[in-house]
């Protein structure tokens, strides 16, 4: 495996692609003024309970409320000073549980209006960014994460990677955490394979002093607001992304670089070596395709190499991406060229999710197959392709017309709301209404005005000139029609600043 690590940095946003053997696996990318709030550690105040929905609003100092389920509340949330155990963590690192968590029966569980009040402080953690019209999402399970572990001091719980796979790996790093005193959890990330007890040592020694300081700021914290924030994208890359497989990580801004070399040097040492300044007149996104890429990704359709073709529509917590064959005709029959643009589907559509970070329900409408076991090659194909992914993702079923069904963990805002916003004509809907559409309701409006001016009048009617120019050219006989109906003549007056949806109508 021959895999590289690129940091672009400007003065407005950062970029890092991770890339395996030529091929952009992975694309990150952050704004200085709209970074990602997730792994953010907040004051909080409740400042509405809703036992209806067993949930509250919490400010945590930013634009919008922050939203806190009951299932994200520690039991003991209303004592400042204890520390609870139990509850099952939400990281993001595809974590596996190796001991069983101290499960409570449903009616057992205590309601959102016995664990929290109105005007309660509380320390939460930003576990989902805000989208859309959402609030950003709490936890009250705080977790930390280093370099070869994540470290829950709110929790008792040990958990390896799923990621690792080897048994006896699993049973060696369980060892270690058997033998290290541990106030709280630890999860054993896919980066603690093959680390050494005085690695893994270091890192939860680093991980306690960073929690002990958070939590002394937020004894001394009065106003809710931020009281840890997570590495910049730069580091949490290094951090997250660094191993043995990737040969070389090359930055493009020399301070950044520096940076870099420095958190490396501090916490893994082994491969400071492998970072190196980029300093070439071809821009280091150029070199790779990294913008290229993306222009691709932004794109509703997305081309296969046989003349296939994907569709991409994304909607707040729903993805639907539609497979069609386009201009591939195949060279057997007809099942057999189907088959072959659905296989060669399944590989892009991995590719996507991960490049456009689609996040939530999913919906792949693969075309239709008749035979059993090419949906059951094609299902299984896509699970291997996805096991490539660093986010979570779970494939439910395909039906019998072709659709599969599947979840992703939504890590980050998707690519599109990161680089994108709303068409400012459409308002985001994706369509404006037709011209003989506006036409009819312009002269429903006339009639409707009509009704308060019975004496003999002129009607004015102001809007777009291209709906002018619709009517005379198109449908002329429909001014004669009206102006015969209301009892006096109809002007227009082109207004080329006008919305083509926007009309004015009054009668004088």
């Amino acid at each position: 495996m021959r895999s590289e690590l690129i940091v672009s940095v400007r003065s407005n946003e950062s970029r890092v692609a991770y890339i395996d053997s030529g091929e952009i696996l992975d694309i990150k990318i952050e704004r200085k003024t709209s970074p990602t709030l997730v792994g953010s550690i907040h004051l909080g105040e409740v400042i509405r309970v809703l036992p209806g929905m067993q949930a509250a609003f919490v400010n945590v100092g930013l634009d919008r409320a922050a939203f806190l389920y009951v299932g994200d509340v520690r039991q003991d949330i209303q004592d400042r000073e204890s520390v609870f155990v139990g509850g099952d963590p939400d990281d993001s690192d595809d974590i596996a549980l190796d001991t069983p968590g101290e499960s409570i029966e449903e009616e057992k569980k205590p309601k959102i209006e016995e664990l929290l009040q109105e005007g309660q402080k509380v320390l939460v953690q930003i576990a989902k960014d805000p989208v859309g019209t959402k609030g950003a999402r709490l936890t009250t399970h705080i977790s930390l994460p280093g370099r070869y572990l994540v470290y829950m001091p709110t929790l008792e719980h040990i958990g390896v990677s799923r990621k690792i796979e080897d048994e006896d790996e699993r049973e060696r790093l369980r060892g270690i955490i058997d033998e290290i005193e541990i106030q709280g959890g630890v999860i054993l990330r896919t980066a603690g394979e093959s680390a050494s007890k005085k690695e893994i040592e270091s890192d939860l020694q680093y991980l306690t002093r960073l929690w002990e300081e958070i939590f002394k700021k937020y004894e001394e914290t009065q106003k809710p607001g931020v009281i840890h924030s997570e590495l910049s994208i730069e580091l949490r890359a290094l951090r997250d992304m660094l191993s043995e497989d990737v040969f070389r990580v090359r930055i493009d801004d020399r301070a950044s670089f520096n940076q870099a070399k420095e958190f490396v040097s501090k916490f893994m040492p082994q491969y400071k070596d492998r970072l190196e300044y980029y300093d070439q007149q071809e821009p280091l996104l150029d070199r790779y395709g990294v913008d290229f890429e993306l222009s691709r990704a932004l794109g509703r359709r997305v081309w296969l190499k046989s003349g296939g073709y994907i569709v991409f529509d994304e909607a707040e917590a729903l993805t639907v991406i539609d497979v069609n064959t386009g201009r591939f005709v195949g060279k057997k029959d007809f099942d057999e060229t189907i088959f072959k643009t659905n296989m060669e589907a399944v590989g892009e559509i991995a590719h996507q999710l991960r490049i456009r970070n689609c996040g939530g329900i999913i919906i792949i409408d693969f075309i239709d197959m008749e035979k059993e076991n090419h949906r059951e090659k094609v299902l299984s194909v896509l699970r291997e392709e996805l096991k490539n992914d660093r986010a979570k993702t779970s494939v439910i079923s395909m039906t019998s017309l072709g659709l599969v069904e599947m979840t992703r963990k939504r890590m980050r805002t998707s690519l599109n709301k990161t680089l994108c916003e709303p068409c400012s004509y459409c308002e985001g809907k994706g369509y404006v209404r037709q011209k003989s559409t506006i036409a009819h309701e312009i002269f429903s409006e006339i009639e409707r005005e009509q009704k308060q001016h019975q004496k003999q009048a002129t009607t004015f009617v102001h809007c777009h000139s291209d709906i002018v120019d619709w009517i005379y050219n198109e449908s002329p006989e429909m001014v004669e029609e009206i102006e015969n109906r209301i009892g006096h003549p109809v002007t227009f007056k082109l207004e080329p600043g006008y919305h083509i949806e926007q009309f004015e109508v009054y009668t004088l």
